[in-house]
Order: structure tokens, then C-alpha cells, then sequence
């Protein structure tokens, strides 16, 4: 986001009309939105998480071949990828407060009915439900960021909603392991959809309307194609394409890969599984704090930002290799390694 924000600070529409608060009192209350928002992606990546901690036992009740087990791991990124684009629509174009609240209702909605099924039909149409509510997640932060926050402070703002995706996972495998191995994976399913509806209590009273924008001021959005032509557009996608690819590939198999190759039981792998992913959220929130700190004494964005990620990268990815080939205590210790550089990056 860093990369294309001389757009923002060039008169775009979100910023022509909101802009980072300029008081004391409008910023304190942006930074208790900002948390709220660090809960939001933990319920969300718990609710897209929880079908991988229940996939062993989920297989064995509903008779799934690997095959189609698969195919519901993966299906939720179907229509998740391909909504982001009309979601970042969405959120340019009308309200970020309504439109994230709608999309919060129809994923924990669609969480709490899985919980109710019984066929893999029915099982595929939910998750594909789940990824459409979902996709607005994202482009919704992004936009928060970018409209109240400068650059100074986006580091360690994005590392209190990143915080919140690695926690949402940990949890998700500590607690929800423990729950699914004693009380069985459809209460868990149940309690997660009913359950995050609360949180749309404090978002509708917390976060403020977005300024009615004129006709003039909605003309000036810069398209997309001015972004595409840009190297630093593809290289944040590419950037993002690969740290997705660990964290989905960790999120999606880890706990299933736990259980069947590792052979741990489900209270073992909710341990050591939460173990990597609390990893990931205490190093998000201490580089964030470090990577503004850095930009504050002097440097720039793109060395702090692009560094970071490529540090990360680089560290998750061998950290993977050794986690294939180690055993042992040493398996654990380069898990949790593999953790930290995915909070990092």
C-alpha cells in the first residue's frame, strides 16, 4: 500500500474527504476502530481455518476421499480470489462501514450453517458462500489504512490487523483442537458464526460514515491502469501471491499434516500448531513497531517495507524445507521459526 500511496496524497477521493485525523480525539478513536479491526481478521481467519482443524475428523464421519477433501479446503479461495477486485470496488464506491458489515454477517452466517450439514454438495456451496463474504475483509483494511492513517503510523497499524490473522489461526488450532477432539467439530462450527456477531455491535457504533463525496471529487479516481503500469504494482502482487502461498499452504494442511504424518494427537497438534502461528503474531507487532521507527529515523518506505518482505520470504521458505526433513524437538523449533519470519514478512 505504501508503494502507491503518493496517490492518496495526490488528491484521491478517499483522502480529498477524509484524510488521517487531525486531532487528538478523532485519531484515539481510529486506533480503537484499528483494533476492532485486528479482531475482525482473527474471527476471520479462524472461521476459514476451522475446516482444516476439523478435516480429520470431518472425513472420516462424512466418508471424503482425499480428493474432495481437497476440493473443500480449497474451494473457499475460488470465489475469495476472484471477489477481491469487485470488493475493492465496493469500498471505493460506497460506505467501507456498510459494506464490511455486510460481508462480516454473510461469512459468519455461512460458518454457523456448515455446522448444520451433511453432504459434500452442501458443504462445497457453504464454503464458496464463506469466500464471497470474506473477500471484502482486506480491501476494507486497506482502505481504513490509507484513508486515516499516514505513512508513519501504517506500520504497526497493519501489524495489529496482521496480529490478528496469526492469532486467529492459533487460537483457532489451540482452542478449537481441544473443542473439536473432545466435543466433536459441529458445536465448534456453531458457536464460531453465532458467536462472531457480536463484534458487528462496536463496529456499527465505532466507526464513523464516510463523508458524502461530489460528483467533481469522484471523478478524479485514478483507474486501474495507471496501477498496472507501475513495477511496484507487480512486485507487491507478487509479493503477496507468495506469502499467501505459506500462509494458505501452513493454515490449509498444517493441522491435517499434524495428525496423519506427524502422528500427533488432536490436544499435540492444536500445541504445537497454535505454537506457530503465535509465533507469527508477536513478530508481526514488534517489526511493525520497528519498521515505523525505522522510516521515522530516516529511511525509506520502500527499503523498510520491500526489505521486510523479502527477509520474510526468504525465511519462511527455507524454514519449510528444514521442517520436511528434521525430527524430533528440532521439528518444533524450525516450526516455530518458520512462524516468526511469517509475522515478519
Amino acid at each position: 500500500m505504501s508503494n502507491l500511496s503518493h496517490y492518496e496524497d495526490a488528491g484521491s477521493p478517499s483522502t480529498a474527504t477524509l484524510g488521517p485525523p487531525s486531532s487528538g480525539a478523532a485519531a484515539a478513536k481510529m486506533n480503537r476502530v484499528v483494533v476492532l479491526l485486528g479482531l475482525s481478521v482473527f474471527i476471520n481467519y479462524i472461521d476459514r481455518s476451522n475446516l482444516s482443524i476439523a478435516a480429520p475428523l470431518l472425513k472420516d464421519e462424512l466418508g471424503l476421499s482425499a480428493s474432495q477433501l481437497g476440493t473443500l479446503l480449497s474451494s473457499f479461495f475460488w470465489t475469495y480470489g476472484l471477489m477481491q477486485v469487485p470488493a475493492g470496488w465496493l469500498v471505493d464506491h460506497f460506505d467501507v462501514k456498510w459494506v464490511f458489515a455486510a460481508g462480516f454477517f454473510l461469512w459468519s452466517l455461512a460458518t454457523a450453517i456448515t455446522g448444520t450439514l451433511h453432504g459434500f454438495v452442501a458443504l462445497l456451496l457453504v464454503r464458496v458462500i464463506l469466500g464471497v463474504g470474506e473477500s471484502v475483509a482486506f480491501p476494507s483494511y486497506s482502505k481504513i489504512l490509507g484513508t486515516y492513517f499516514t505513512e508513519r503510523r501504517r506500520g504497526f497499524m497493519n501489524a495489529i490487523i496482521i496480529s490478528g490473522l496469526s492469532f486467529g489461526p492459533a487460537v483457532g488450532i489451540l482452542v478449537g483442537g481441544k473443542v473439536v477432539g473432545h466435543f466433536g467439530w459441529r458445536p465448534f462450527f456453531l458457536a464460531l458464526g453465532i458467536g462472531g456477531l457480536a463484534w458487528l455491535g462496536p463496529w456499527l457504533q465505532w466507526m464513523p460514515r464516510r463523508v458524502r463525496r461530489s460528483v467533481e471529487s469522484s471523478s478524479q479516481g485514478i483507474g486501474i491502469l495507471p496501477i498496472v503500469r507501475q513495477r511496484s504494482a507487480w512486485g507487491t502482487c507478487l509479493g503477496q501471491f507468495s506469502i499467501n502461498y505459506y500462509l494458505y499452504f501452513l493454515v490449509t494442511w498444517l493441522p491435517f499434516y499434524l495428525v496423519r504424518s506427524r502422528h500427533l494427537s488432536m490436544d499435540q497438534m492444536a500445541a504445537d500448531g497454535g505454537l506457530v502461528f503465535l509465533m507469527s503474531a508477536v513478530a508481526a507487532l514488534i517489526w511493525g513497531k520497528l519498521s515505523d521507527h525505522w522510516i521515522h529515523a530516516g529511511a525509506t518506505p520502500t527499503l523498510v517495507r520491500k526489505g521486510s518482505m523479502v527477509f520474510g520470504h526468504m525465511g519462511v521458505g527455507i524454514g519449510l524445507v528444514l521442517a520436511a526433513i528434521v525430527e524430533g524437538r528440532a521439528f518444533l523449533g524450525v516450526l516455530l521459526l518458520t512462524g516468526t519470519f511469517l509475522g515478519i514478512s
